[in-house]
């Protein structure tokens, strides 16, 4: 059901935040509808930042049960084995969520993410999927591009100390303040489809070594048939670097571009490291904000953090230009 004006219980909790991006912002963050499939640690930061910003509604996607694993990276499902009751991850985590903020309607919805067609995701603004494999990605990315509604699509991916995001906003117009005028700004987004067939050779020479390593991660992990992570041992490793032989051979790069100590990481893609969860989830969080608020400058189009050099880097993986109207706006490197 679409909200109108915030009501003065709404106007009092969220004060603080109209204070920073204004009260239109907050109005259209309490209309908003968000999707997220995949309840891993780093969804879960992200699901506990938007509730708590007052989103609309937050729909959860995961049918699993609870694991050891699962426990150890999502702090919304009780420890206590008696509460669980037989109920799948996204159940446990709703009833958490809602605790969290009365006022935001938080549900589940069961099945498998890559069974929803395109009419599925067009009640919602924002699509967030985590931890999904190279297929997935791609699909559901181009479910949400099929509909003529706009919808902010979001893939993100930790593993170990490394994380990844995905953002694809389509064409993307908010506005920016320039030599103290606001200005319109536009942005044209790749699909991830087309953002991964980039070839390599076309890109800077300081490009993020987490790119190619998450690209031969992905592709092993497809031609294998497995899910993320489902990669671990000695044998995985030796598979993974001749993979990324034959891909640096056929791409023009140097292998040295990928070391064999971040594709050992990476292939602990099981584990997730919460401090990392907390960061990628934040940033998540801010990027889904800005884009349902036309508040400021989104990412384009790929966010990765590595916890071993502490680093957030942003790049631009596309040959779409972005243009500031009436001026240019090129890639952030942080």
């Amino acid at each position: 059901m679409e909200r109108g004006e915030l009501t003065e219980q709404e106007t009092a909790i969220y004060d603080r935040q109209i204070r920073v991006w204004g009260v239109d912002a907050q109005r259209r963050l309490s209309k908003a509808h968000v999707f997220v499939s995949g309840l891993k640690g780093t969804a879960i930061e992200f699901c506990k930042n938007i509730v708590l910003a007052g989103v609309g509604s937050l729909t959860l996607n995961d049918d699993r049960m609870v694991t050891e694993e699962l426990l150890s990276a999502n702090f919304l499902i009780p420890p206590d084995e008696n509460v669980f009751g037989g109920k799948s991850v996204a159940e446990l985590c709703c009833d958490s969520l809602k605790e969290f903020n009365p006022m935001v309607y938080v549900s589940v919805q069961k099945g498998d993410l890559s069974s929803f067609d395109a009419e599925f995701f067009d009640k919602f603004d924002a699509v967030v999927i985590s931890h999904c494999s190279l297929s997935t990605k791609k699909s559901v990315n181009a479910k949400c591009r099929k509909l003529s509604k706009r919808i902010a699509f979001y893939a993100v991916d930790v593993r170990d100390s490394c994380g990844e995001i995905f953002i694809d906003l389509q064409s993307y117009t908010y506005s920016k303040k320039k030599s103290e005028e606001m200005s319109d700004c536009q942005l044209n987004y790749p699909s991830f489809e087309e953002a991964i067939a980039v070839p390599w050779r076309g890109l800077p020479k300081r490009m993020a070594k987490l790119f190619f390593a998450m690209r031969v991660i992905e592709r092993f992990e497809e031609f294998e048939g497995g899910e993320p992570g489902m990669a671990s041992n000695d044998a995985d490793l030796l598979n993974v670097q001749k993979l990324r032989k034959e891909l640096c051979e056929a791409q023009g790069l140097s292998e040295s571009q990928i070391s064999d100590s971040l594709l050992k990481r990476l292939l602990r893609g099981t584990r997730e490291f919460p401090p990392v969860c907390a960061i990628i989830g934040g940033i998540l969080g801010q990027e889904v904000i800005k884009a349902i608020s036309g508040k400021g400058d989104p990412i384009k189009n790929f966010f990765f953090y590595d916890a071993m050099d502490g680093k957030g880097i942003i790049e631009d993986v596309s040959d779409i230009k972005t243009e500031c109207l009436p001026a240019k706006r090129t890639a952030e490197i942080l």
